[in-house]
């Protein structure tokens, strides 16, 4: 009696597990996705074949098998399995898993892997706790991040440990994972019935996400009994956005190939890589912010109406907010877009201020001083002065506006485009004029 009362408890709480826990494959046959890294001759496959773990971090999106791996990791390689999450876990916690991997091994002769989860939630002093334990053997650390880990985990992590790129899954394997999890009776959903275009709303909604795609065919077997239809998967896939970590490494990825599509002059790929960022709940303010940057690093004086556009723009959503703010937004970037560019202020106040460091702190020619007192007069400041306007042509030919101890420059290269081109001519013009003046 005591074995049936164990079976069914067993069973219980094995139903309560949700349905992506419960299809957790257990083995390289059964795991879908990341070809890159598991298909035949690949390196991580190569590694799980050999029996030799090695310490690494999994990086990627949610949801595509991260932690899956981990554990496959471990059991392929015998190895004892112990799981941590860097947002409640802390320097205790991994003391306690050391003298556990240290019990382990003295015991059986088991290695341990030491799966952290959210890894980049540690800081600095939280990851060098691992180093010592990761460099003599004690542990095979296995890290798991969805933010880049050249910005968020140490040097000396990443130097003992292989980063391996995890994939956002397509559509094609999110479709086979529901298929199977719908097929399998062991699954616990009894068989279902699932539409070919219900399956294509819930693989759509789950955006290369598997927990979620699981998360969302659970939902509606839930709603729709054995059976799901379109309706039930259109109501259960409502109101799921995009994948989109705010301030994250999508984050700056899309706004980067926002501001390159512009600068390529791409209208059409521009808005795109603008909804997608509104439909992932980016605020409209910052693209409005970046755009105006956008204005003045890629297009300049090529055409000037492009920043008052832009800050038009910003207004415009700032006084209307959702949705007809987005609107004149979605107007910035068309506008950026088809406008002349040109980076030449861009790259003139570059190289200006490298200038202002390399000459250091140079003092003002006396001419061009002002001289609001006798006592400044006195000592000459704005004697010789050449007031332009009363000049031929409104031009002081000849003068010198640099510093006297330092070598005339010419930083601005219009380019020959827009308004730019007569900016050209005319700047050609002056040069020539002063130049002719100076010999």
């Amino acid at each position: 009696m005591p074995d049936l009362f164990e079976n069914r408890a067993s069973a219980d709480a094995e139903a309560v597990k949700p349905l992506a826990e419960r299809m957790r494959p257990a083995d390289l046959d059964s795991f879908f996705g990341q070809a890159h890294l598991l298909g035949e001759g690949k390196p991580l496959r190569r590694a799980l074949e050999l029996g030799r773990p090695h310490s690494m971090i999994f990086w990627g999106p949610p949801g595509v098998g991260k932690t899956t791996l981990a554990r496959m990791i471990a059991n392929t390689t015998e190895s004892h399995f112990i799981a941590l999450s860097a947002v409640m876990a802390g320097v205790k916690d991994i003391r306690a898993a050391v003298a556990e991997a240290n019990d382990q091994q003295a015991i059986s002769g088991r290695q341990t892997v030491l799966f952290l989860d959210e890894v980049h939630r540690f800081n600095k002093s939280q990851q060098d706790a691992f180093l010592p334990f990761v460099e003599d053997g004690t542990l095979t650390f296995i890290g798991a991040t969805t933010e880049n880990p050249s910005f968020e985990l140490n040097n000396a992590l990443l130097s003992r440990a292989r980063v391996y790129v995890l994939r956002a899954l397509d559509e094609e394997t999110i479709a086979g994972i529901l298929e199977r999890a719908a097929a399998d009776d062991s699954a616990g959903l009894g068989g279902l019935d699932i539409s070919e275009a219900a399956l294509t709303i819930l693989v759509k909604a789950a955006d290369g996400d598997a927990r979620r795609a699981l998360n969302l065919l659970e939902i509606a077997a839930d709603l729709g009994g054995e059976q799901i239809t379109e309706e039930v998967a259109a109501e259960v896939a409502t109101g799921g956005q995009r994948r989109f970590d705010n301030r994250g490494e999508q984050f700056y990825d899309q706004i980067s190939a926002l501001h390159k599509s512009i600068r390529g002059s791409d209208p059409d790929a521009s808005l795109y890589w603008l909804m997608r960022m509104i439909d992932g709940g980016c605020d409209p303010l910052y693209i409005a912010r970046r755009l105006t940057r956008v204005a003045s690093e890629d297009i300049g004086i090529a055409d000037p109406r492009a920043l008052r556009l832009c800050l038009d723009a910003w207004e415009t959503y700032d006084r209307l907010g959702s949705p007809e703010g987005e609107l004149a937004i979605a107007q910035a970037v068309v506008f950026l877009a088809c406008a002349a560019k040109s980076n030449a202020v861009y790259v003139a106040a570059g190289s200006a201020a490298e200038d202002v460091k390399a000459f250091g702190s140079l003092e003002v020619p006396l001419r061009l001083r002002n001289a609001p007192t006798g006592l400044m007069k006195d000592l000459g400041y704005g004697q010789n002065y050449r007031y332009a306007h009363d000049e031929e042509g409104g031009v002081a030919t000849g003068e010198t506006y640099f510093p006297d101890d330092m070598p005339e420059r010419t930083y601005y290269h219009p380019v020959p485009r827009g308004l730019e081109e007569k900016i050209a001519a005319k700047l050609a013009r002056l040069r020539a004029d002063n130049k002719r003046a100076k010999e």
